[in-house]
């Protein structure tokens, strides 16, 4: 099928650029961008002048299969995509057991081309079950389709056995994504240390637990030149290294959670578990700092860090509760309060939300560019509702936005032309 969409505001990140026009789709890519009129026997959808972007590329996502399906399944999680306009998801290996053989890789590849209505690539694990002590077999997995390789938060301890890894994952070219943090200083807090910690008697951990384990991390990428990612970037004092690393030619990127974007410390209040995240909310000044690195570049990527729980493990004392959130539906709407409040432009956010994860991992999504797939998303910046997380699509509710103000209206999202949400989905 042939679309003609009219009249959009296209959001292009490559140009860094707003401007109106339409684009033509085509056989599941885009055809054209500013023709003057629909091809015949095209189907014709009026934008209204609203805001066409590329599809978001969700890098880090929690999905529940296997052995959690409870909390997300493939189906559940690619519905709240859609309807947030994530076209691509980058599923982390952190499931039960771990992705961390090609015969688990190739189990959930095939259940999510099944089930999910948005494209799913896999991350698999960097050690046999997350355990930190034995090396999974990086070509294998890479061969059967794994597009990076992880413990997620069970970070290394061995610097011997992450030296190694490294140095083969080298070797093959493959891509390393870690989570910066002493883990040692970080085992068992539950919010950042400071005066806040200290007035709710909660167990904290000094934002230089981040910094430590990033130096570590940078040692060893100098020392066997593999490509890295960290998962997120949340402090201040992590971003003058993160400056000495690029500088250095390291072959490094970074991310940070749009929660830690858009949430402080302070939102903890009166002990709320939905806030309860991994790392822990930071101060105010650390998220403007942030706030500033990514809209300059210096954090590459936007993600939600999708981590679906279910309601007993939430419902708990704050130490003891699950730590995480669901954000795959609110996503786009919490990245439009960076929008509004003139910290980002609409091309800046969708450089980080979709042309620089896109690029990082090897994809071709990502862009508004003739030729690029026709993964898009059609949103309304501007329209204001009062997010009830009983609505959401997630199997599981655990979003720190309940009952908020939002902007940010998704009217349609499309994966290779077809369109997957909205009115006439």
């Amino acid at each position: 099928m042939t679309l003609f969409l009219e009249n959009a505001r296209l959001v292009d990140p490559e140009a860094g650029e707003e401007r109106n026009g339409n684009l033509i789709v085509h056989e599941g890519v885009i055809a054209a961008i500013g023709a003057a009129g629909p091809p015949a026997d095209a189907r014709i959808i009026d934008c209204r002048g609203m805001a066409l972007a590329p599809g978001i590329v969700d890098l880090g996502v929690k999905v529940g299969e296997p052995g959690e399906r409870h909390r997300e399944s493939f189906r559940s999680a690619g519905l709240a995509a859609a309807a947030g306009g994530v076209t691509t998801i980058i599923a982390r290996p952190d499931t039960h057991p771990a992705i961390d053989s090609p015969e688990t890789l190739e189990f959930v590849t095939r259940r999510a081309a099944e089930a999910s209505p948005v494209r799913i690539r896999h991350m698999a694990a960097l050690t046999r079950g997350r355990e930190g002590r034995e090396m999974v077999e990086i070509g294998f997995l890479r061969d059967a389709g794994a597009v990076a390789f992880s413990d997620c938060d069970h970070v290394v301890r061995d610097t011997k056995v992450l030296g190694r890894c490294m140095t083969y994952a080298r070797s093959l070219g493959a891509l390393i994504i870690g989570h910066p943090q002493d883990p040692g200083l970080s085992l068992g807090a539950a919010v950042t240390s400071g005066k806040f910690a200290s007035l709710r008697g909660l167990p904290g951990v000094s934002p230089m637990a981040e910094r430590m384990g990033f130096d570590r991390d940078m040692a060893l990428v100098e020392m066997t030149g593999v490509a890295y990612h960290a998962d997120q970037i949340t402090c201040a004092r992590t971003l003058p290294a993160l400056e000495r690393a690029k500088k250095n030619g390291l072959d490094v990127t970074a991310g940070v959670s749009i929660h830690h974007l858009t949430l402080n410390e302070y939102d903890v209040g009166d002990y709320r578990t939905f806030f309860k995240l991994t790392p822990p909310l930071r101060s105010e000044d650390d998220r403007l700092a942030v706030v500033e690195a990514v809209a300059a570049g210096l954090i590459d990527i936007i993600c939600s860090m999708h981590t679906p729980q279910d309601e007993e493990s939430k419902r708990l004392p704050f130490e003891e509760a699950a730590a995480g959130a669901v954000a795959l539906e609110t996503f786009l709407p919490a990245a439009m309060r960076l929008y509004h409040a003139g910290a980002m432009t609409l091309p800046q956010l969708f450089r980080a939300m979709s042309l620089n994860p896109a690029r990082r991992l090897g994809l071709d999504g990502g862009r508004l560019a003739e030729g690029a797939p026709a993964d898009l998303v059609l949103f309304d910046p501007d329209a204001p509702f009062v997010l009830d997380r009983f609505k959401l699509r997630s199997k599981s509710k655990n979003t720190p936005f309940d009952e908020a103000r939002m902007q940010g209206r998704i009217i349609a999202t499309f994966v290779g032309g077809t369109q997957v949400f909205g009115e006439t989905a």
